[in-house]
């Protein structure tokens, strides 16, 4: 029987569901700064910001997966990630987030793939589901939800 592999996800919480990321995804946790609007961009795109010389387009995540918005204020956080795109190459990205919550240890035969349904983050985007604690975690495919926004960001 060979060892299940264990992976890192740091969690964060959304209109009061928990999320999480690969944590080797995670180049840095930043407080809100306002960024330089881009014209013609979808709304969830809020602009980007210059962050030691690499242009990082933000995403609200809340709009993007049709949540109500909520202020930026002194809490609000921004969850910069490298994301790996079609084309093979690095991109960086921040999605604005309502708190950072945990970093988990999870081992991946323990995570449930996500059912069908029509829920807030759409299944496409979901890695999988993982119990811990007695609440679920829903595990996020960054770079298949943010492949997108990936598009305003300069190469890693």
């Amino acid at each position: 029987m060979s060892p299940e592999m264990t992976k890192q996800y740091l969690t964060f919480f959304l209109d009061g569901e928990e999320y999480g990321v690969d944590i080797l995804g995670v180049q840095e946790i930043r407080g809100w700064e306002k960024p330089t609007v881009l014209p013609n961009s979808p709304s969830h795109v809020k602009g980007v910001i210059n962050l030691r010389g690499t242009i990082v387009p933000i995403t609200d995540l809340r709009e993007r997966f049709c949540l109500d918005k909520k202020e930026y204020g002194p809490l609000t956080v921004v969850i910069v990630l490298h994301i790996h795109t079609d084309d093979k190459s690095q991109k960086v990205v921040g999605i604005v987030v309502d708190a950072v919550s945990d970093v988990y240890d999870i081992l991946s035969g323990k995570i449930k793939s996500s059912p069908e349904v029509d829920h807030q983050a759409s299944s496409e985007f979901i890695e999988g589901l993982y119990n811990v604690d007695e609440k679920m975690l829903i595990l996020l495919d960054i770079d298949r939800l943010l492949a997108e926004e990936a598009e305003y960001s300069e190469t890693a």
